[in-house]
């Protein structure tokens, strides 16, 4: 069992507190777009008084897919912030919040280290790591009892997003598993707003077009410090098994909408592939 380790920091300690603000949130998150089809999503992790509005977004478009009663296991993919562990490292434990336990699919996680020597079981790079812990909640309250395969990015390269994506969809089809895939990831970090703002919406110009090479060259040829470019890339390319054509772009905010300063902004954005 992984405990908990951020609720009472990047989401509230207690139960009612969670489930409260998580209610609040998705009552305000309004979406136009038609995406009852859609199968994978992007959300931010930054502590919910930051980026949780934002991410309400994300979960009220899964509570919105019509496939959703059919849905049996839900991949998430964050990426490492601590830099401890292996480049991909897929956990095999049931993870605690104050709302339940998320229950591991290992038959398919196990499936996903036998795909490739590339891929790890390694529980050390889930241990400190926030970026999929704080989903936990919103899932928990959105999906109701899913098991979930939970997989640790620590090399972003594309050719890891690859691999991955072709993992996650084999083990899908052999299984005969009903899926969905949500990417962890803020976007660009400790900037001006403005700058910032004018990076991450180039970015969204080739997530919109489904283009996972030139985003992630574009990552690097504007040094955005995004932190999941290598999970999103992951959930677009499963996106277009599934029959995607498009990135649809829910909501934008950054810290600065909380704090007032926008000297220095962390971006967030809410994505479905559709």
């Amino acid at each position: 069992m992984r405990e908990p380790a951020f609720n009472g920091s990047f989401y509230p300690k207690y139960k009612d507190d969670i489930e409260k603000f998580i209610d609040s949130a998705l009552a305000k998150a309004d979406i136009k777009e038609d995406i009852a089809k859609a199968k994978c999503y992007v959300a931010p992790h930054a502590g919910f008084i930051y980026s949780g509005y934002t991410a309400a977004y994300t979960y009220r478009a899964i509570a919105s897919s019509s496939s959703l009663k059919d849905i049996e296991t839900v991949v998430l993919v964050g990426p490492n912030h601590t830099g401890i562990g292996t480049p991909l490292s897929i956990s095999f434990e049931d993870w605690r919040t104050p709302l339940g336990i998320a229950r591991n699919d290992l038959e398919f996680s196990k499936e996903l280290v036998n795909y490739s020597s590339n891929i790890y079981h390694d529980e050390s790079a889930h241990e400190d790591e926030h970026s999929l812990e704080v989903q936990l909640p919103f899932l928990q309250k959105v999906v109701g009892e899913k098991k979930y395969v939970f997989v640790c990015m620590g090399d972003q390269e594309v050719e890891n997003s690859e691999l991955l994506s072709k993992a996650i969809i084999s083990t899908a089809e052999k299984l005969g598993r009903k899926i969905i895939v949500l990417a962890s990831s803020d976007f660009d970090h400790y900037e001006k707003d403005s700058i910032a703002r004018k990076k991450d919406m180039k970015l969204a110009e080739y997530l919109e077009n489904m283009d996972y090479l030139g985003f992630n060259k574009a990552v690097k040829s504007l040094n955005d410090s995004i932190c999941g470019f290598g999970p999103i890339t992951v959930a677009l390319l499963c996106s277009k098994n599934y029959g995607a054509k498009k990135g649809a772009l829910l909501n934008f905010s950054n810290s600065g909408d909380t704090t007032g300063d926008h000297d220095q902004v962390v971006d967030y954005m809410s994505w479905v592939f559709i």
